[in-house]
């Protein structure tokens, strides 16, 4: 285990993206931030197999938690296309609607609403997800 396999990216943000409303595009993470942070340890099984991936485990908690006062809270934010199943996630195959909404505010902020809607229109049958993805918005039953 080596430091040379930590990697952390750092994506400066401020400038002209603090001008754009939030709500003007799906990423809302406009003002207020001054970068996106990228966190990436890598090793492979022939480094110890179980071993090394408890390690490697246990050091990616440490570089998070000695991140966390450095990074968004209340609630914790997320980059969408940098997955992280810490901030919540539906189990495999599933897409229950309250559970995105707790891990879709961390991703879009108030934009999920109006994203959710969108995919109601365009995949109804949400053909397309992961488990963070965003789901269609359901639809009220009729009456």
């Amino acid at each position: 285990m080596d430091i040379e396999d930590i990697f952390v990216q750092f994506n400066p943000y401020g400038g002209r993206m603090e001008e754009i409303s939030e709500s003007e595009t799906a990423f809302a993470h406009r003002g207020g931030n001054l970068f996106k942070a990228l966190y990436r340890i890598q090793w492979s099984e022939s480094e110890g197999g179980i071993n090394a991936t408890g390690r490697y485990v246990e050091m990616s908690r440490r570089l998070y938690n000695a991140m966390a006062p450095y990074a968004s809270s209340n609630p914790r934010e997320a980059f969408f296309n940098y997955r992280d199943l810490d901030v919540g996630s539906n189990e495999s195959g599933e897409t229950d609607f309250e559970v995105a909404k707790e891990y879709g505010a961390k991703y879009f902020r108030n934009n999920l609403m109006r994203l959710a809607s969108v995919k109601a229109k365009i995949d109804p049958e949400n053909f397309f997800k992961n488990e963070q993805s965003i789901p269609p918005l359901p639809t009220p039953p009729s009456h």
